[in-house]
């Protein structure tokens, strides 16, 4: 009877732990926009594995909110996100950057009446669907963000 209550008492100390502990983390590396239609950039650390992923309300929705991401496998995808969008800069409307998952389209806007709808933006369209766009303002910043990365 002893042995048997000193097995039960040492049993669960030599069996595998029931649980691991995962180091994990989301961290916002800029908040672009907020409200109605957010757009954001987000570092994610899962254990040793670090990705990056663009946050977005898909645009092609205006009744629902749907929100979508771009994930970004690691940071030189991430630097070709962001040499896109800086040649598009220098581009003219309509030229278009090409990727596996996703393509960003530069757009030239002009509205007299609006003034801020007004400049460049960028579509970026994920190869699964959704849909946001990047003001100029927008996308300068997003581009001095990768580059401190």
């Amino acid at each position: 009877m002893k042995k048997l209550l000193v097995l039960f008492f040492f049993v669960p100390f030599l069996s595998r732990a029931q649980f691991t502990i995962s180091n994990s983390s989301t961290t916002s590396l800029v908040e672009l926009r907020t409200g109605n239609w957010p757009l954001d950039l987000q570092r994610i650390i899962k254990n040793t594995d670090t990705c990056y992923v663009l946050q977005f309300r898909d645009q092609q929705v205006t009744d629902d909110v749907t929100m979508a991401t771009l994930r970004f496998g690691n940071l030189e995808q991430l630097r070709y996100f962001q040499k896109g969008l800086a040649a598009l800069r220098t581009g003219a409307n309509g030229d278009i950057a090409n990727y596996k998952t996703y393509t960003i389209k530069r757009m030239d806007m002009r509205k007299d009446a609006d003034p801020k709808k007004n400049g460049i933006w960028y579509l970026v369209t994920s190869s699964d669907g959704p849909v946001t766009n990047i003001q100029q303002a927008e996308a300068d910043k997003m581009i001095a963000t990768i580059k401190m990365l």
